[in-house]
Parts: C-alpha cells; structure tokens; sequence
C-alpha cells in the first residue's frame, strides 16, 4: 500500500500544536506587548522633543555652540554632542523599562542592571561619534539646499544606515561583545562548505557571547568589498542542532548573496526621503505657532533640531506597516534562499519553533502584513513544508537520507 502523500499544511499544523499553550500564550504576550511598545516609545521620544524646547534647553545648546564659534558649521558641530546625550538621558526610563525590566520579566535578558547600563553608555558614546557629524553635515545641506535640504537628508541617512548595516558589525559589535573562531571540526567545516557553495568568500566563522546579555539566539553573515564575516553567537551554538544552525546560515547567507542591503539602503532612503519631506512641512507649521516661544530661528537653526526629531518619530510611526513590510519581504526571500542552500526544510521549521519563543506564532494575516518584520511561524515553516513536499519528495530514493534532516 502506498505511504500517503506528505500534506504540507498538515505537517505545519501539527507542529505549532506541538508547543505547549503555555508557551504560545507567554509568547502572544510578548509580542502583542511590543505592538504597544512602538507606540508608548514614540510617546517618550515625544515628550524629550517637548522638553527640550518647552525648557529652553535646545536654544541654551544653540547660544552656547555659538558663543564658542560663531561659524555656522562649527556651531552646529558643537551642538550635536550635548544634544545627542541630553536626548538620550531624557530618553533613558523608557530604555530601561523596555530594554532591561521588560526582557527580564520574559526571561531574556542576563544582564545585571550594571551591565546592562554599561552597555548603554557605550551605545551613548557610539552614538555621539556617529550622530555628530552627521547632524553638521545635515545643517549645511540646509544651509545651502534651502527647502530642497529635504532630498539631501534623504542621502544622509543612507549613508548613516549603511554605516549601521556594513560597518556596525564588523567595528561597533565588537564593543560590546567578544568574537572568537569557532573551534574545528564537522559542524565548521560544514559551515564553510555551505558558504563556499553559494560564493560566500570567508574562511572563518565566528562565535559571540551574546550570552552575557541574552537568551535569544542570532547570527550574522556581512562584510564589504569581496570579504565576508560568519558569526553565530554562543546561545545558537549552544541550544541549536547541527541541522538547525545549517538552517539558520542558510538564511543569513542568503542576505548575503541576494544584496538584500543595498536594496534595503535604496527603498528605505526613499522612504526617509519622504519622512524628512513631510517633517520640513511640521517644522514651518511648529515655527508659526511656537518659534519664538522656544527661541527657534529658522529651518537652519540647530536649536530647531527636536521640532524635525518629533517629526519624524510621528512619520515613523505612522509608516510602520511600510517598513515592516519591506523587512518582512527581504527575510521571507532569505528563507528560500536557505531553504535552497542547506536542504534542512525540518530543521528550519524546529528552528522557528524556538524562535517562537519572543515571536508570535500564528497571527492572523492582516496582524502579519501590519506588524511584523519577520515572516510569522506559521509562514515560514507553510514554507518550509511545502519546499520540502516538493523537492525532497523527488529526489532518488537513494540520496533522500541523506539530505533529510530529522523531524523535530
């Protein structure tokens, strides 16, 4: 009697059914409570915005900077540091209740509040150096593009993502955590190969200690001009199978090979070419009502910089759906990519389970295309199923165990 056909949907029922509703509902909750998350911090962005020109403190950095230079540039060069770090502070409640109360009442964070705020002063730090010459070069372009400034900014925040996305993990991660070889054997030689196979050109892969400050697990394939760093951090390394961190490689290599940051450079600059569009015609209506209550000058005064920042927080917010759909379109296109490369279709599907543990499992589909910047589970592993009915099912008998991962 023939063995019954492998039903994709079925197989993809029956493993979300295999987490226990315990689980699924600590996971909704932490999920849906993120929804609220973007809003109450694009509140609190708000409020520091408010407080800094309701108090007179932008202008108070403006008077200053001017006093030390009375050149337009310099002024604006020196402004930024202060105020990068005067945001931040006003900023920091909310960061502590979101990024270390929150993860600790889930169970995802390690840190002590000690490390956890050290770290945070090095993001401060970071921030500072990145963030000031940007914020100059930013009002110079004012200066000279006048209201076109907008289009400009627009290309200045592509550069300062690309910063983020290229150079970020190659010379900022390594701040707040340590890099080290994977150690030889199987499970890296079988890393490099897979990495060979799609024209990844790296010769190492690398282990992080995100344990130190995480229970989630990730890992990273980047790099520039012909070179690429592998990483997987210690918590992938640790409770991933074999199979399973295939998978998940599979899909960073993905990223990788597609270009998928150079795309998201040119449809995210585009979309923050109009954020900044739309905040220049905030920032002529808030000069009209509050201009001279806050000491504001013009579009060209840094003292007006909190007037565009709130501008844009709104803008971001309102666009959420917009950019969570470019993310999610990009991360479904590594899934198949991965699914291609490393054949693990079992593998990725057990993965996802247990990255279901901060994510979602089975929203509905308008909660999916609003919200989130990952495939769901649901989705993902449908995938996963469905390639797996249609690709290993026809290969020969004879290579199909070895290709087959097991079943989670």
């Amino acid at each position: 009697m023939p063995a019954p056909a492998f039903d994709p949907v079925a197989a993809t029922e029956a493993l979300l059914a295999s987490v226990p509703p315990d689980a699924v509902a600590r996971s909704d909750a932490y999920f849906e409570g993120g929804y609220w998350l973007l809003l109450w911090g694009a509140l609190a962005s708000l409020a520091a915005a408010f407080a800094l020109l309701h108090f007179g403190v932008s202008a108070r950095l403006r008077d200053r900077a001017e006093r030390i230079s009375p050149r337009p540039w310099l002024a604006a060069l020196l402004f930024a540091p202060p105020f990068v770090v005067a945001i931040t502070l006003l900023e920091l409640p909310w960061a502590i209740y979101a990024g270390f109360v929150r993860e600790h009442q889930y169970g995802f964070s390690t840190q002590s509040f000690g490390a956890w705020l050290a770290d945070a002063g090095v993001s401060l730090a970071v921030g500072v150096v990145q963030l000031t010459p940007v914020i100059s070069v930013a009002y110079w372009l004012i200066r000279r593009a006048g209201r076109a400034w907008w289009a400009w900014a627009g290309a200045i925040a592509v550069a300062f993502l690309a910063f983020g996305l290229w150079i970020g993990p190659l010379y900022v991660d390594p701040l707040f955590n340590r890099y080290t070889p994977l150690e030889p054997g199987p499970l890296r030689d079988e890393i490099l190969s897979l990495a060979r196979a799609n024209g990844i050109p790296s010769d190492d892969v690398l282990v992080v200690d995100a344990s130190r400050q995480t229970t989630r697990i990730s890992a990273n394939v980047g790099g520039l001009f012909g070179t690429a760093r592998i990483a997987l951090n210690d918590n992938l390394l640790r409770e991933g199978t074999p199979a399973e961190i295939r998978a998940v490689l599979g899909h960073e290599m993905g990223h990788y090979a597609m270009g998928h940051v150079s795309a998201l450079l040119v449809q995210m600059g585009l979309l923050m070419g109009i954020g900044f569009l739309l905040a220049d015609r905030a920032f002529a209506w808030a000069l009209r009502r509050f201009g001279a209550r806050w000491r504001v000058r013009g579009l060209a005064d840094p003292a007006g910089l909190p007037i565009l920042y709130a501008a844009f927080v709104v803008f971001l917010l309102a666009a959420t759906p917009i950019y969570k759909t470019i993310f999610r379109a990009g991360e479904a296109r590594a899934d198949l990519f991965g699914l291609n490369a490393a054949r693990e279709p079992d593998a990725f599907a057990s993965i996802t389970l247990k990255l279901g543990a901060y994510r979602k499992l089975a929203p509905s589909p308008l909660e999916e295309a609003l919200l989130f910047d990952h495939p769901s589970a649901k989705s993902r592993i449908l995938m996963a199923m469905r390639w797996k009915a249609e690709m290993l099912s026809a290969e020969p008998a004879e290579r199909a165990p070895a290709t087959r991962a097991s079943a989670p």
